[in-house]
């Protein structure tokens, strides 16, 4: 199933996408959960109610997905941790060994943007990158979560855009003020559960593109540590939560990598696409 938060009329409402059409679920339904977060906390039952309830969901409940404005799929995640040099070629063009053990760093609600909203090149900066990422949102919590069993802790899997500011981001060896600018952090638009896709959603091609010029182009087969290891590496160390979100790295292609550097720009469009899950696009505007 492939669901997404929407704003219409100024009120995020969670639908259900099929092809070009999306379902308003509390259209249909008042007492099903009205957010992302609350259909992951409701578990396995009332995601199977919604699933049923969506083939006879009356017409005045299904609108054009093109008139629906997107909205962070999860607005506000307890936690949003990111995995670096996770391809091995993309480690490489960045001067890197490939790791042991993978990087991590986090990203704050503050630099979240939805699909379709600008992303802002600061003042300060004109090294804005890309980096479409495979992104898993947690559907049940855990500690100390095995390799054989992380799979069943995936609610769905959605597109991230690492965007880094990237003379920031070299500031120091911890890269957590180049990947948290405010407006750099594009997620969703949509979150699809796990029964649509390949197991850990491997095997799926990832593209970026700016102004329709492919820059990346890879397959999540080739993550180093694909998701069930992230997400035991992970649980080793802290309690995952439902709703928390896992970008699990970018593959090469990236514009610090080209000669010269293909930084982005404003009037620039950027889009993050992953097979099976969908595309990711938003304007490049200068900070105002």
């Amino acid at each position: 199933m492939k669901l997404m938060m929407f704003e219409n009329g100024g009120e995020a409402r969670l639908g259900v996408v099929a092809g070009e059409r999306v379902t308003d679920v509390a259209a249909c339904d008042p007492s099903l959960p009205a957010t992302m977060i609350a259909l992951i906390n409701g578990g396995a039952d009332v995601l199977k109610t919604l699933a049923d309830m969506i083939p006879g969901a009356p017409e005045s409940a299904i609108l054009k997905l093109a008139d629906v404005t997107p909205a962070l799929p999860i607005a506000r995640p307890g936690k949003f941790v990111c995995v670096g040099l996770n391809y091995a070629a993309h480690a490489a063009e960045g001067g890197h060994d490939i790791p042991e053990y993978p990087s991590l760093f986090p990203r704050y609600n503050s630099s979240l943007i939805a699909a379709g909203q600008p992303v802002i090149r600061p003042t300060v900066s004109d090294q804005l990158d890309y980096e479409v990422e495979l992104t898993i949102v947690i559907g049940k919590g855990g500690r100390h979560i095995s390799e054989q069993d992380a799979l069943e802790h995936v609610f769905g899997y959605t597109i991230f855009n690492d965007v880094s500011v990237r003379d920031y981001q070299r500031k120091t060896k911890q890269w957590t003020q180049g990947k948290n600018f405010d407006g750099t952090g594009p997620l969703g638009p949509v979150v699809v559960t796990p029964d649509d896709l390949p197991s850990g959603a491997s095997g799926l091609r990832i593209t970026s593109r700016v102004n329709g010029e492919t820059r990346q182009d890879s397959n999540t087969a080739d993550m180093i540590f694909p998701v069930a290891r992230i997400i035991a590496i992970l649980s080793e160390f802290m309690t995952l939560e439902p709703g928390d979100v896992i970008a699990t790295g970018t593959p090469s292609g990236v514009a610090h990598a080209m000669k010269p550097p293909g930084w982005m720009k404003p009037g620039d469009v950027v889009e993050a696409e992953i097979e099976g899950i969908g595309i990711l696009s938003n304007p490049i505007i200068a900070e105002g």
